[in-house]
């Protein structure tokens, strides 16, 4: 199984060199190496965007087979028609190869630190996505819900889940940043305020 692993900075020159663009309080857990599992469509370079950013994070990343007709062949191309090729329609042809994906998937899930499940409305479909945030949960497993706004009441039960939910890759990418390294975006959102000036500025 190919590991897709952001570069590891050497220890030592950890908190600047791991997060360029980014400001740390010192809240550093870069002993380890952590694992992230991205789930979700393939058709789209959200999974490239993610692991571009991340990387100089000790972090490595895991996700599904992302070629569409290899998930969908590997089943019957490896095991052939089994004991009663007569019996091959379109169920059974997707139920060996779903069997055979899940051994995959149900490894790298339950070996993970975080899960990111990512869903778009549009055009692509992610009831994969949905299900591995829901073995994910039932392992315990922290995740991080990328989805558009829109999507929002569609997916209050898996968001309920969630620990963090996100709006654009780069939004994972900063999370990754400060839970790995306690490193804030630098600068901030535009429209951040810090609750303790919201609390002290004066009624207008």
């Amino acid at each position: 199984i190919t590991v897709l692993r952001s570069a590891v900075a050497q220890r030592g020159a950890l908190v600047p060199a791991l997060c360029r663009g980014y400001s740390s309080s010192g809240s550093s857990s870069a002993a380890r190496i952590w694992n992230c599992y991205l789930a979700g469509e393939i058709h789209t370079d959200w999974r490239e965007r993610i692991i571009e950013g991340a990387k100089g994070l000790p972090i490595e990343f895991t996700s599904p087979n992302v070629v569409h007709e290899d998930s969908d062949d590997a089943g019957i191309a490896i095991m052939g028609h089994l004991d009663h090729p007569e019996h091959l329609d379109r169920h059974h042809y997707d139920s060996v190869g779903a069997r055979l994906n899940a051994i995959r998937t149900r490894t790298l899930i339950s070996h993970c630190d975080i899960v990111v499940a990512r869903f778009d409305g549009n055009k692509y479909r992610q009831w994969n996505a949905a299900h591995d945030a829901g073995y994910a949960g039932a392992l315990g497993k922290p995740i991080v819900t990328l989805h558009p706004k829109e999507l929002g009441h569609m997916l209050k039960e898996v968001n309920s889940t969630a620990l963090a939910s996100c709006r654009e890759p780069e939004q994972v990418v900063q999370a990754l940043a400060y839970v790995i390294e306690g490193a804030m975006p630098s600068p901030p959102r535009e429209d951040f305020v810090p609750f303790i000036e919201r609390e002290n500025k004066p009624a207008s």
